[in-house]
């Protein structure tokens, strides 16, 4: 994946892996440029009650993100990654990264993770999150990579079905990103123990559907945003991509679940990940 280059702006933690600390080392093992600016340096990650460490500052984040331009890096950056949100100020800072990157390079994408809960937990982000998302940062994307239950959010809808799921999908295309990739898929009529992902493109939609694990694993979401994006950018193929996030996420989170540990074991998946076993079939839609 050579030329490939990612402007990741994520969380950062020392021990564990979500946001940047989950992304950065899945791209790379691609062969993704990838240029992390982190908005937190936590210890761990905040699920599990506890961590210490700073919450930058939005012009500290800006000032980073400044630096990296003067030496003439957004002409080569194909992709500008978001996930979690911290605050609004952060979001201005991100949304102002993406047009200065457009300018220098008008064919780069933002590919943004619009992360506000989970149908388990609900929204978990401050109320003034969801409302930036729908209205200034969900419209400036190429790319979005919601659970169902945060394009369930973004949309105002409840989607349940596989064609409530696309319905609700075409609500979130009309407020600005031409693709989007659903995960957590949650339908009555699935067979048992299973979940799916589905990715929409103006060139059609498709789903793909895997065993579902015990689990509950932070930061997976932010290896699948990062993968699928990279897939993309590579191949151009959403259901290619598809198929090999789907592949690595999967064999990813069932090595974390045999060892026991409760951090995604994402060194010791490096393997699935640069190269995808391939082992689920992806259905067209339409």
């Amino acid at each position: 994946m050579h030329d490939v280059s990612i402007l990741s702006i994520q969380s950062s933690v020392a021990y564990g892996h979500v946001g940047n600390s989950a992304a950065v080392f899945p791209l790379q093992r691609l062969g993704v440029e990838v240029w992390p600016v982190h908005t937190v340096h936590f210890s761990n990650h905040t699920g599990y009650g506890q961590w210490r460490g700073p919450l930058l500052a939005a012009e500290d984040v800006r000032a980073v993100i400044q630096g990296v331009e003067e030496r003439g890096a957004f002409e080569d950056v194909q992709a500008v990654l978001s996930g979690y949100q911290g605050g609004e100020d952060i979001g201005d800072v991100i949304l102002d990264a993406v047009a200065r990157v457009k300018e220098a390079n008008p064919g780069a994408i933002y590919a943004c993770d619009p992360v506000m809960g989970n149908a388990k937990s609900g929204c978990f982000v401050h109320p003034a999150i969801p409302v930036l998302l729908r209205e200034r940062v969900v419209p400036a994307a190429d790319l979005i990579t919601p659970n169902q239950f945060e394009l369930g959010y973004l949309t105002g809808t409840e989607p349940r079905t596989v064609e409530q799921t696309l319905e609700s999908v075409e609500l979130a295309r009309q407020l600005g990103p031409s693709k989007v990739l659903v995960t957590s898929v949650e339908r009555p009529d699935a067979p048992e123990g299973t979940i799916e992902m589905v990715a929409v493109t103006d060139d059609g939609a498709w789903m793909v559907q895997t065993p579902r694990l015990p689990m509950k694993a932070n930061g997976s979401g932010d290896v699948t945003a990062a993968l699928f994006t990279a897939h993309l950018l590579e191949t151009g193929d959403p259901s290619l991509s598809l198929a090999r996030t789907a592949s690595s996420v999967f064999d990813l989170l069932q090595t974390t679940l045999d060892s026991g540990r409760r951090e995604l074991q994402l060194v010791q998946s490096q393997e699935a990940i640069a190269s995808p076993r391939m082992q689920f079939d992806v259905i067209p839609l339409r």
